[in-house]
């Protein structure tokens, strides 16, 4: 099965933006239509206060459409004031869907990656390993975590878990979409992961079961993709609040409206004559009031900011990630600081030797034949590109029916090798030979220092190479620094953001890589507490932090980062620990993800700065018109009918921006790697301004179409 996900990302790299069918986005379109009428419900609608006002005033609107005078006398004729109570009725009504419109879509879109996510999880029958080494056959969903299941080659795995016997290789597409099969085993921080609703290619694994039913990665990733139980990020309840408040202002204005209009309609009677106080008095009918005030609180950001959240994190799912949260993704926008691994991150990642460099003497016949015998139990890609050169340069290793034992690399130790026939073989970290061979009372040749810096000047990894405590010279491992990562992190640093690279390299290495990849800052020979130790320092400094993970070792960094992005590839404990899934594996989605993140909260704020412009311009344009009844027609500058005409222009004007402005709330605001201040002045110029220009002639092209007022 596919993946519900795009695989491809933008600028020549794997785009991951979605292109819907026709017909899905027909379906699309019809179920946000049917969910729109469905969130009229009260119990949904109080969730956001600014369009539950409107809401409220829709009910009232109804009302006074019925009767007229319900709320008192009016002083129009009753057909003709039902009629216009019955059109702004119609107006709050569809400004009230429309929002509820947006929401929809934004969260339609997250339910249709969930439904194929879904497809892809089913009731299959699992081998349950009892304590009496029998196999039990039992539905998945009656497995608990801690139980084993014996898999063979066609089964679906049941429920996600760890490798723990056993050697085969997975077909992770339906979660990835990567058609390459994954070759699973124990023992490995990366390869003993299995994820339920996949399934195994070859050969057999037993596997101990780490979730409960229900409580799986793709059940975790169908709630989160869903947004059924969304809840709202820091910014936006802050936002929320805000755009409450204002609301309340202005329902504090309006309600008033009727006392002061008696008051200067009063004051008028004396000065100019009883006309003019009654043509004020006039216009204060209940709807109108309503409208009034739906006109001048912030419903396009009120109408729009639930949308605006839902699709931030839509769009990190497009890039096949899965958040937690809204407030992973928002955190994203916030980063100060990202912590990179260099190999696989920042390097390609996949070191291959290059070149034997002997010294103290020896030839390279004798380096390849030394590096031959400790490479001889490695089977990590550096290993085998050892072997392979080492063959290359003619070197052959007979065991000649001796035993021998592979030595396996560890953090501790910093090197491998092999025993046998009573020697020792091993390659490493330099300073790790160098202590080993003078624990065995040998001596460190001075060409040793001079082949570690030449190596470590071409941005390369040096390895030392020796037997017993004799040094015999240096393999030089090549990665290459990722294409067009320099450009990223220029990008990143107009931004604000700070790049730390860590690495386990000597300083000479992770100097040039450094400087060859542009980061800002680099931690040579890094340990899994260095990591720790710098996120800690740099959020003592009131910085937010983000890293990427994979190890059960990278875990304590993950939940320590405000934002950890575990890999699928990693441990169930690196995955758990983060707030951010990768599942194509790819550590570089970070930069990615901080872009996105900026992205969510630019537009939040570009939308923000267009409503309250708005707010600002439709109250310049109803206001003057309002004394203009009262004999100040000079006020008028905009020429608009009468109040009714301007209050019902700007209402239906604030109907139609919400749809308009849809596409812009989902798609995102165009990036651009700019400041805080470069950001705020482009807003202004483009969102302010333009809000205070496009209710001007859009409310002045209603009222001249209006007949009715």
């Amino acid at each position: 099965m596919q993946s519900p996900y795009p695989t491809q990302r933008p600028g020549g790299q794997r785009d991951h933006r979605k292109h819907t069918p026709k017909a899905d986005r027909k379906g699309l379109y019809q179920r946000a239509i049917q969910q729109s009428f469905a969130k009229l419900n009260p119990r949904i609608a109080v969730r956001n206060p600014v369009m539950f006002v409107v809401w409220l005033g829709t009910i009232v609107t109804l009302l006074v459409t019925l009767d007229p005078n319900l709320f008192g006398s009016v002083q129009a004729e009753v057909g003709q004031q039902r009629s216009l109570n019955g059109v702004i009725t119609l107006i709050l009504f569809l400004t009230v869907l429309f929002a509820n419109f947006a929401e929809a879509v934004a969260e339609g879109r997250g339910k249709a990656q969930a439904d194929a996510l879904r497809s892809t999880r089913s009731d299959t029958i699992a081998r349950k390993l009892l304590p009496n080494g029998k196999i039990e056959e039992i539905n998945s969903t009656a497995l608990r975590r801690g139980d084993q299941v014996k898999i063979i080659a066609g089964d679906m795995i049941p429920a996600d878990g760890e490798v723990i016997q056993g050697i085969g290789s997975v077909d992770e597409s339906a979660i990835t979409g990567e058609s390459a099969p994954v070759l699973k085993q124990p023992g490995t921080d990366i390869a003993s992961s299995v994820t339920g609703g996949t399934r195994l290619l070859s050969d057999e694994l037993t596997v101990k079961i780490t979730a409960d039913p229900g409580q799986g990665f793709i059940d975790r990733m169908i709630a989160l993709v869903e947004g059924a139980e969304r809840t709202k990020t820091p910014n936006e309840i802050a936002l929320t609040v805000l755009l409450a408040v204002l609301t309340q202002v202005f329902l504090i204005v309006v309600a008033t409206t009727p006392a002061i209009s008696g008051y200067i309609a009063s004051f008028l009677d004396g000065l100019v004559g009883a006309a003019a106080g009654n043509s004020l008095r006039a216009g204060t009918s209940i709807a109108i009031l309503i409208s009034l005030l739906v006109a001048l609180i912030p419903t396009t950001i009120g109408g729009l900011l639930s949308a605006i959240g839902i699709a931030g994190m839509d769009r990190v799912a497009q890039f096949n990630v899965i958040a937690t949260s809204g407030r992973a993704v928002e955190a994203c926008g916030d980063v100060n600081t990202l912590v990179l691994d260099k190999t696989g991150t920042i390097t390609l990642g996949n070191r291959l030797a290059d070149e034997f460099i002997p010294v103290n003497g020896h030839s390279l016949r004798e380096v390849a034949q030394v590096c031959l015998a400790a490479s001889l139990f490695d089977e990590t890609p550096e290993g085998r590109s050892i072997v392979r050169l080492a063959e290359e340069q003619g070197a052959t290793f007979d065991r000649d029916g001796k035993p021998a034992e592979g030595i396996e690399f560890s953090a501790r130790t910093r090197m491998s090798g092999t025993d046998w026939g009573g020697q020792e073989y091993r390659k490493g970290a330099v300073d790790a030979i160098k202590g080993f061979v003078r624990s065995r009372g040998g001596q460190v040749p001075p060409a040793l220092e001079e082949a570690y810096e030449r190596v470590s000047r071409l941005g390369g990894t040096p390895l030392a190479i020796c037997q017993g405590n004799d040094i015999y010279g240096v393999i030089y491992l090549k990665d290459m620094v990722k294409p067009g990562l320099r450009e990223r992190f220029d990008q990143l640093r107009r931004m604000g953001v700070k790049t730390i690279m860590l690495t386990g390299d000597n300083r000479i290495t992770a100097s040039v890589i450094a400087q060859e990849a542009g980061v800002d800052d680099f931690i040579a020979e890094a340990t899994p507490e260095d990591k720790i130790d710098v996120i800690r320092r740099e959020q003592s400094q009131g910085k937010l932090v983000a890293m990427t993970g994979d190890g059960t070792n990278d875990a304590p960094a993950l939940a320590q980062a405000n934002v950890g992005l575990a890999m699928n590839s990693g441990t169930q404990a690196a995955k758990e620990a983060a707030n951010m899934v990768d599942l194509d594996s790819d550590p570089t989605k970070l930069i990615d993800l901080v872009t996105i993140g900026k992205q969510l909260l630019i537009t939040r704020g570009a939308l923000t700065t267009f409503s309250v412009a708005n707010d600002i311009a439709k109250y310049f344009a109803i206001i003057p018109t309002i004394f203009a009844a009262a004999g100040i027609g000079a006020l008028n500058i905009m020429g608009l009918k009468s109040a009714q005409s301007a209050i019902v222009s700007a209402l239906i004007y604030n109907a139609l921006i919400i749809p308009v402005l849809i596409p812009l709330a989902l798609r995102g605001v165009q990036f651009r790697p700019l400041t805080a201040d470069q950001l705020l002045q482009r807003n202004i110029l483009i969102y302010g301004l333009g809000g205070i220009i496009a209710p001007f002639i859009a409310i002045k092209a209603i009222d001249l179409i209006l007949p009715f007022v």
